[in-house]
């Protein structure tokens, strides 16, 4: 995911080794040490600025685009499909779990495209702000069109908006996020942390670990608070959806999906305001010569490629995270479509197992973030935590395949799997993030962030289509049969980057990675300045 830069006094050029550089660490050498911080004072983040940050979050907590329009989406294509339980799509007849799967990955492909295309924004200049105002207003003008599609002959429309919306739901979530190192990085509590280092009172180790540990706390509190947020507004949707009596008939069921959509996103246009005010517009990176902003996020991109292979950490994460993300998306999007079927698109059943799903989701992030700091334990043990529980959710979504017993064929086990996702899962979000910011290093944080979305969106489409494939593939249309893929991936991801990550390994290739930039920096300007004198 892109990310803006941290914004600390005069911005760094793009190759920049002395933000973050150690060539002045005291225990490298009797000089006064330099923090890899520098703070400006007019950018120093705010109390307010950072609960306009979490009320964004609020707003965008993936109710209106990411978990009841797929819903609305697949009951309409249901409803078309009738007993046969297919409909012709992209050149032939497909079950409706391959159609949703396929429109996932066709969504995700898009976003790479206009990714490669708008990402740079996030990266460099001022624009980054605008572009994700620009891409709420897309996002709210998809969820007030819900309201005027909830019958079965709209599905063609239902799956362009389903598109459409996971587009813009996805895109503004990554310009949001782009945010948060340069507010974790610009607080308070860092700059004073920094001038303790460069006092002596504190090692390079301690002033890192608070670094690693302020940026854990506002991505986790962020993830925390949108919980809480959430849960709140699930409950006054459920007086919405008595309010236009949803159990009435089906056709007050599909229109409550509508109003459903329609009330989250409006309630998300009210909580995105204060951020949109209220953010300081730190300074991105300056385009570099003889490049445009389009032209800089394929430069940025093969730059990031060329750069990670001297830090094999780095890439060894890169590779885990791309696995792992493959493996959760699908895993979500196809228990996302047993669920639908399982329960009958009962718009107020969905609605109560999701307000199960975000309390345990708040119970669980708010409990890692605090047996992390109560333990003192490391980013990397947490996101191992995590890892350990996305194996578990797809093994027991494999024994679905061989009986119906078990294997998310009931509607118990959708209540046992929101709660079990929401302690266990779900900070997936938050430490997958955080970890990027762990191997990346410092003032680099544009070329990394940018390569791992990238990555992830990727990932995103390859995995929906896979899965989509192996259950037109099976002989029965069985909807369980990609968890043998997912469990295989989720399996040798956990492999790679718990037995074989090591962030102190990183945090030394980090360090020589910015010697060597410093090196080849000072050598273009020696040969430079003889250039000149010889001229």
């Amino acid at each position: 995911m892109a990310s803006n830069d941290p914004g600390f006094a005069v911005m760094p050029t793009a190759e920049d080794p002395t933000k973050g550089g150690i060539g002045k660490d005291s225990e490298a050498s009797d000089e006064q040490p330099v923090a890899p911080d520098q703070f400006d004072p007019k950018y120093e983040t705010s109390k307010w600025e950072i609960w306009a940050y979490y009320s964004y979050y609020i707003g965008n907590n993936g109710l209106t685009l990411f978990n009841f329009a797929p819903t609305a989406f697949q009951n309409l294509l249901s409803e078309a499909a009738g007993d046969s339980g297919t409909l012709q799509f992209a050149d032939m007849n497909r079950t409706i779990n391959s159609i949703v799967l396929i429109c996932n990955g066709i969504s995700f492909a898009i976003q790479i495209v206009l990714f490669l295309i708008i990402g740079s924004y996030a990266d460099f200049g001022h624009s980054r702000p605008n572009i994700l105002i620009v891409l709420s207003i897309v996002a709210f003008a998809i969820g007030f069109g819900w309201m005027g599609v909830h019958t079965a002959n709209k599905w063609h429309v239902a799956a362009g908006l389903y598109i459409v919306g996971l587009i813009a739901y996805q895109t503004t979530l990554t310009f949001w996020t782009a945010a948060f190192p340069g507010l974790a990085r610009n607080t308070d509590q860092l700059r004073k942390k920094a001038e303790q280092y460069t006092a002596g009172q504190i090692t390079r180790d301690q002033y890192d670990y608070a670094d690693t540990l302020q940026r854990s706390r506002l991505s986790n509190m962020a993830f925390y608070i949108q919980s809480c947020g959430e849960i709140v507004i699930l409950a006054v949707i459920v007086g919405v959806l008595y309010g236009v009596n949803v159990t009435a008939s089906k056709a007050n069921n599909n229109y409550g999906l509508s109003v459903l959509i329609a009330f989250a996103t409006g309630v998300w246009l009210l909580l995105a305001f204060p951020w949109f005010i209220l953010e300081k517009r730190r300074p991105g990176q300056p385009l570099p010569p003889n490049m445009n902003i389009v032209m800089v996020g394929f430069w940025q991109l093969y730059r990031a490629i060329t750069h990670i292979w001297r830090l094999k950490q780095s890439l060894l994460y890169l590779i885990g995270y791309f696995l792992v993300g493959d493996s959760l998306n699908t895993t979500v999007t196809v228990i996302a479509t047993l669920q639908n079927e399982v329960v009958e698109y009962d718009t107020l059943t969905l609605t109560y197992l999701l307000l199960v799903g975000i309390a345990a989701q708040a119970v669980g992030i708010y409990s890692f973030w605090w047996i992390q700091q109560r333990f003192q334990l490391s980013t990397k043990t947490m996101f191992n935590a995590v890892v350990v529980g996305i194996i578990l959710l797809d093994g027991w979504g494999m024994i679905g395949i061989w009986t119906q017993r078990f294997g998310f064929h009931h509607v118990w086990e959708f209540w046992v799997y929101q709660t079990f996702y929401g302690l266990f899962v779900c900070p997936w979000y938050s430490y997958s993030q955080i970890m990027i910011s762990e191997v990346t290093p410092r003032g680099k944080e544009f070329l990394f962030f940018s390569l791992f979305s990238i990555i992830g969106k990727t990932s995103s489409f390859i995995g929906p289509l896979v899965a989509a494939a192996i259950i037109d593939a099976s002989p029965h249309g069985n909807n369980s049969t990609p968890f043998y893929f997912l469990f295989g991936l989720s399996l040798l991801s956990a492999g790679l980057l718990v037995a074989f990550l090591d962030l102190k390994k990183s945090r030394v290739e980090q360090a020589r990675f910015l010697r060597d930039e410093e090196l080849v920096r000072e050598k273009l300007k020696f040969e430079a300045g003889n250039g000149s004198l010889g001229s």
